[in-house]
């Protein structure tokens, strides 16, 4: 019996500590996410500006080396000039959305940051611009995806 709630008291005391420890946890988590999105939204925004002063061979050397494994660089000015080339002039843009993730479909495991602009652009006003950085293997922040719709 004394057994009995030697347990049930060390049960009592335990859950609360280690409810605090899982707290702690989220909200180291929750710091890591918020740090990882800032970084990649500076890197994100770094790259566009390459890619707006249309450095379509640039953006491809800045780009993230999963993306310099799957496209040439040739292959990558040739489809950013058929993307770009009919929406014109990019103009402002706002972020409307990001989204921390270890896994996209298609991508190697890793960590990325999907981030969705509003952007205007001379012939597109009111497109979804869509840049994905991943954090490659030196902590560094490179985007390994680009859209427009």
């Amino acid at each position: 019996m004394r057994l009995a709630a030697a347990l049930l008291s060390l049960t009592v005391f335990a859950v609360p500590a280690f409810a605090q420890e899982e707290v702690q946890d989220a909200a180291r988590d929750r710091a890591a996410v918020a740090n990882a999105t800032d970084a990649a939204i500076k890197a994100a925004g770094s790259w566009l500006a390459i890619l707006d002063a249309g450095k379509y061979g640039e953006s491809w050397s800045e780009g993230a080396a999963a993306l310099r494994s799957v496209v040439t660089q040739a292959k990558w000015e040739e489809g950013l000039r058929a993307v770009r080339a009919p929406v014109g002039a990019a103009g402002a843009r706002t972020l409307t959305r990001s989204q921390y993730t270890r896994a996209l479909p298609g991508a190697p495991a890793g960590e990325y940051v999907v981030l969705q602009y509003s952007a205007d652009f001379a012939g597109k006003p009111g497109a979804v611009e869509t840049v994905v950085p991943m954090r490659e293997a030196d902590g560094s922040w490179r985007v390994s995806g680009y859209y427009i719709k």
